[in-house]
């Protein structure tokens, strides 16, 4: 694991000799979205960057969802020689590998089921879209790619070949609907959510060193569909030996086990609880469908503290303290800010905080909190030193993480806003540079499904000056379509987007 992210210039210099590899959603296990190994791309060249080759792969679309997010691998040995290798798996269960120099397809490998989905609940829709939900994780050390296949199985995949190398071993419910992987000491986690596939909501663990006796730990936060851990990033793992999820509208009864609207801690491999934050307006946040669990919140390390910062519907980021997320009464954080955006309190139409919270360091030590919202801001948030434009559908808001000068105890003080992003993913950093896709997704989910098909605007990936909001690149018209709940990827100063017709994009610097 990784250390506490307190970063000086000298070891941004050391850690930039790492291969740069994406191996995993948010490219860590503490899910900060920074590439901190990242160094061709900065806040001087950005500007050139242009789109390097665009792969339409053979892989349909289901209702909402196309493509998971890339995960990349460099020094991958291939039938066409040693190469940096590009991977993303498609809702109906093809997993692609491709030469991240060409678009190439290297291999294909596709999953076998045996198992019709049921019917029951939300299956079938796009909520339970009955195939691959959850983006892969990469193992360098044992060159495997890892995912879970629609029946619920874990697949270990070699980087190289596609072969199988590890199962299928049941994992998950089938047909359920996990998150984003994460890999620690051996062992795989996922989280699930909406009671697909009848798998309750939790933390699901399997270590996987010896293929032949697999261990499935769960910690299991629901008796029904409700509490689910859905932010983009899955599980968020510290270098504490603890995960972390925000969950979903339902029931807070701990008695019954039941954990809706709350930040949660675990410990690992074991998956015990061991300590969740519950904000006092959590009744409020379930009758309104206001909850947590639209984003994943992020680890990083301050001033020596661990801490957690997490983000809602309703547009409030949280700052907790992630050995004790709650404190003593399990409902206060150390910093809450005013409310940021979605004014109005409503739900579900791409208003206030989704997909998850990114993080990053300067080489003057200074550490960053950067937050996608849905929507205006709202006329509580913090006037921003630095704006960039209207920004009407959507924007980047950065702040600097401050000790507050009574407490010592972290705040977020406001920097800069971005200009319009029209429905934003979280955003990832790369010395000095901040990269965001604007979806152009329809997410107004009054009127049902088939209207989240209208208005949509093809996406767009965007540069930012990480320490001044600053336009610096924009794709204009390069991307086809809109894209659903997905992520960048960036490693050796090529960045990777997926969208919603299955192309594979990659943009970077020319030759």
């Amino acid at each position: 694991m990784r250390a506490l992210l307190i970063i000086s210039a000298v070891t941004l210099l050391a850690m930039s000799a790492r291969p740069a590899d994406w191996t995993t959603f948010g490219h860590d296990p503490q899910r900060t979205g920074w590439a901190i190994e990242e160094t061709a791309i900065n806040r001087d060249n950005a500007s050139a960057i242009v789109l390097k080759w665009k792969t339409k792969l053979p892989s349909e679309s289901y209702s909402l969802s196309a493509l998971t997010a890339p995960v990349v691998a460099s020094g991958v040995s291939t039938i066409h020689g040693v190469r940096t290798v590009v991977y993303v798996a498609g809702i109906g269960g093809t997993v692609f590998a491709l030469d991240s120099e060409t678009g190439e397809q290297l291999w294909t490998r596709t999953l076998k089921y045996r198992i019709q989905p049921g019917k029951g609940g939300f299956q079938g829709s796009f909520l339970c879209p009955n195939g691959i939900t959850a983006t892969p994780v990469i193992d360098k050390s044992t060159q495997i790619l890892y995912l879970i296949g629609a029946e619920g199985a874990l697949y270990g995949l070699d980087l190289g070949s596609g072969a199988i190398r590890y199962g299928p071993v049941q994992f998950v419910a089938s047909y359920a609907k996990a998150w984003s992987l994460n890999l620690v000491n051996g062992v795989i986690y996922t989280a699930l959510s909406q009671g697909c596939g009848a798998g309750l909501s939790g933390f699901y663990g399997i270590d996987v060193r010896d293929r032949h006796h697999p261990v499935v730990h769960q910690l299991l936060l629901s008796n029904s569909d409700t509490a689910g851990i859905w932010g983009r990033g899955g599980p968020v793992i510290g270098d504490n030996n603890r995960v972390y999820g925000s969950t979903a509208d339902g029931h807070f009864d701990p008695s019954a086990g039941d954990y809706s609207n709350t930040v949660i801690s675990a410990s690992l491999p074991n998956l015990d609880l061991l300590d969740y934050y519950l904000p006092l307006n959590w009744d409020y946040l379930r009758k309104k469908d206001l909850d947590l669990g639209s984003a994943s919140p992020v680890y990083f390390g301050w001033k020596n503290r661990r801490l957690l910062a997490t983000g809602t519907k309703e547009s409030i980021v949280s700052l907790l303290d992630a050995e004790s997320l709650g404190g003593a009464d399990h409902h206060t954080a150390l910093f809450a800010s005013p409310q940021l955006g979605n004014e109005k309190g409503v739900c579900c139409e791409g208003l206030g905080i989704w997909g998850g919270l990114s993080t990053a360091g300067d080489t003057q030590g200074q550490t960053w909190l950067y937050v996608p919202m849905g929507g205006p801001p709202a006329s509580t948030a913090p006037k921003f030193p630095l704006t960039n434009g209207d920004n009407p559908h959507g924007s980047i808001m950065a702040f600097k993480v401050v000790a507050d000068p009574d407490t010592q105890n972290p705040q977020l003080e406001p920097a800069w806003i971005s200009g319009d992003f029209d429905i934003p993913d979280p955003p990832i950093i790369a010395n000095g540079v901040l990269f965001a896709l604007a979806t152009g997704e329809n997410a107004v989910q009054r009127g049902g499904e088939k209207n989240r098909f209208l208005n949509t605007h093809p996406a767009v990936l965007r540069a930012l000056d990480a320490a001044t909001g600053k336009e610096l690149f924009n794709s204009k018209d390069a991307i086809a379509t809109w894209v659903h709940f997905s992520g960048l990827a960036l490693a050796n100063g090529q960045v990777y987007v997926v969208d919603h017709d299955s192309n594979v994009y990659a943009f970077g610097l020319p030759k």
